[in-house]
């Protein structure tokens, strides 16, 4: 259940479902998903699927992991990378593992201590966790290739922008106008005019929200 043998199973399910970045998928290998869910849920740690962390949050499906740390990536090595919803830590985890720096934020304080105790557990040293409101200004000083937002937004939070170099990436699930509860993997890129808007696949994730708890 728990062995490098499971994980590579999924590895080789995620790659047949179309996750191409062998980066990405080497870090979905190094990193046991078991590790970050509850003891009652670690036999379904490995299925593809979204799972209850506590606090009305879950840790995403793995492929969603995958294909937002893919679609980060772009084929690009990535010095640092800002991620918003820390959640348990599992996405930080895989981002650390193709990030030389992960600067995540979490707003649900009981989920920081349990993503800092999972990170510690693994040895994970090039993540900086910071208990705050990541859907606005961070008033925090950093520059980032990447950023990853894992709650699904109504609009683009046009205020972490700030954060991206030249040719940076977003990835967020954004809700579609019009049609209730759907959302879509969305990629924005900073441009000399502003930034572009790229769509992707169809997801379901828990709500962007405002303020700490």
């Amino acid at each position: 259940m728990t062995s490098d043998r499971t994980r590579a199973r999924m590895v080789a399910r995620l790659r047949a479902e179309g996750i191409r970045d062998e980066v990405v998928l080497a870090a979905i290998n190094a990193v046991p998903r078991h590790i970050f869910v509850e003891q009652a849920m670690a036999i379904r740690a490995y299925d593809d699927a979204a799972l209850p962390i506590g606090e009305g949050q879950t840790i995403s499906q793995p492929w969603v992991v995958a294909r937002m740390t893919e679609l980060a990536r772009s084929g690009r090595a990535l010095d640092a990378v800002l991620e918003i919803g820390t959640g348990c830590g599992y996405q930080t985890a895989v981002l650390a593992h193709v990030a030389k720096t992960v600067y995540t934020v979490e707003r649900i304080g009981a989920l920081v201590v349990k993503a800092r105790r999972n990170l510690q557990a693994l040895k994970i040293k090039n993540v900086r966790l910071k208990h705050g409101d990541g859907s606005s200004d961070l008033g925090e000083d950093i520059a980032v290739d990447a950023i990853i937002v894992t709650a699904a937004a109504t609009h683009v939070p046009t205020a972490l922008l700030r954060y991206l170099k030249p040719r940076g990436r977003m990835v967020l699930p954004l809700a579609i106008a019009g049609d209730a509860g759907a959302q879509r993997l969305t990629l924005v890129e900073t441009a000399a005019n502003g930034y572009r808007e790229r769509t992707f696949d169809a997801v379901r994730f828990v709500p962007l929200l405002s303020g700490t708890a």
